[in-house]
């Protein structure tokens, strides 16, 4: 996609200022919060059984927080991957320490993934694939607080939503957690465009 082409997108997706565009600086792709909540995770959560309102709004802020929605999807620096930057380590811990419990639950998570590249990669998964990135990140919540999202139906605020974030999501990547930024970036990349839909 040439950077003229991004540059519409962006604009589209997002109302970016085309006037403040540079044709020949770099231009970082990530997705629109409507269109990862539309597309991604709300299917997840509802292949997973478990959608409810905190868990949509819950999952959006914490990509923003994280990838600033998909801007920075591998990290070296930190060894956090995808769209949520979950570690490696957590990654498999996940399956091996809490996933193996809940045969059913395993099964569905399995079936976000890809077929063939999921047994050849699985952490390449947490990268390419957003709904399996998601249904992962989701775990995390889930095995952390697994009472803390059930019969919840309501919407959140934003700092119920900074607070479930910082106590309980471990990536794995051991970052300081800073509900102040958190409820920044949700201001900054989530709320704007939360009824925008590009498909």
């Amino acid at each position: 996609m040439s950077c003229k082409m991004q540059a519409n997108w962006l604009k589209l997706c997002c109302n970016w200022d085309m006037a403040t565009f540079d044709a020949s600086s770099e231009v970082v792709m990530g997705i629109c919060a409507s269109d990862l909540r539309e597309w991604i995770i709300k299917p997840c959560l509802n292949a997973l059984g478990d959608y409810s309102p905190l868990a949509e709004q819950l999952l959006v802020a914490t990509a923003a927080q994280e990838s600033l929605l998909g801007q920075q999807c591998y990290c070296e620096e930190h060894s956090g991957l995808g769209l949520y930057r979950i570690t490696r380590e957590k990654h498999r811990e996940l399956w091996d320490s809490y996933l193996l419990n809940f045969p059913d639950l395993a099964s569905r998570v399995r079936g976000l993934a890809s077929q063939q590249q999921f047994l050849l990669d699985p952490e390449r998964e947490l990268i390419t694939n957003l709904s399996y990135s998601t249904g992962i990140a989701w775990m995390i919540y889930r095995r952390a607080a697994p009472h803390a999202f059930t019969g919840n139906h309501n919407p959140p605020d934003l700092n119920t939503l900074a607070q479930l974030w910082t106590v309980h999501f471990d990536n794995g990547t051991h970052t300081q957690r800073h509900t102040d930024e958190f409820i920044q970036r949700y201001r900054t990349l989530v709320k704007p465009y939360l009824h925008k839909k590009v498909a």
